[in-house]
C-alpha cells in the first residue's frame, strides 16, 4: 500500500484581467512535490524478511507445542501422584492384613499341633475325693522380699 503524502504549490496567476494570455503569461514559480515516497525493497531485504517470518512461524509453533506437551506431562505427573498415594494407602493396609494373618496363623499351628499329640484332653470322667485330714500344721507365712533401693542416675 503506497501512503505517499505529495505537496505541490500550485500556478499562481498575476494580475488576470481580461488581457489576453500572450500580455499576461501564467508564470509558475518553482513546482515543488515533497513527500514520503517507500524506497525501492531490494530482493535480498525481500529475502531474509520471508525467512525472518518463516522462522517466527515456526518458533510461535514450537512454543505452541511446547505449551501442550507441558499441559499433557503435568496432567500424567498428578494421576501418577494419585495412584502413587493409592498405592501407598494399600500397602499399609496390606502389612496390617498380613500382620493379623500371621497371629492368626500362629495360633493355628499351635491349636493343630496340640491336636495332633492330645496334650489337652477334656477329662472323661470326674472322681470325688475326700478331704485328708493333715497333721502338720500349714503355717501361713508372708514372704519377706528384700527392699530395693532406687538408684538416680548411673
Amino acid at each position: 500500500m503506497n501512503t505517499a503524502r505529495v505537496r505541490t504549490v500550485s500556478n499562481q496567476y498575476e494580475g488576470y484581467s481580461n488581457h489576453s494570455y500572450v500580455n499576461n503569461p501564467i508564470t509558475e514559480e518553482n513546482q515543488v512535490i515533497e513527500g514520503y515516497f517507500q524506497k525501492e525493497i531490494s530482493q535480498k531485504a525481500m529475502a531474509i524478511r520471508k525467512v525472518n517470518k518463516t522462522l517466527c512461524g515456526l518458533l510461535g509453533i514450537a512454543v505452541l507445542v511446547a505449551f501442550v506437551s507441558y499441559y499433557f506431562s503435568m496432567s500424567n505427573e498428578l494421576v501418577l501422584n494419585k495412584l502413587s498415594r493409592q498405592i501407598t494407602a494399600l500397602n499399609d493396609e496390606n502389612a496390617e492384613l498380613q500382620n493379623q494373618l500371621d497371629r492368626l496363623k500362629s495360633f493355628n499351628n499351635v491349636d493343630s499341633k496340640m491336636m495332633q499329640y492330645n496334650m489337652l484332653q477334656k477329662a472323661a470322667k470326674v472322681i470325688e475325693v475326700q478331704a485328708v485330714a493333715s497333721p502338720m500344721a500349714v503355717d501361713n507365712k508372708t514372704e519377706k522380699t528384700a527392699s530395693f533401693n532406687w538408684a538416680i542416675g548411673y
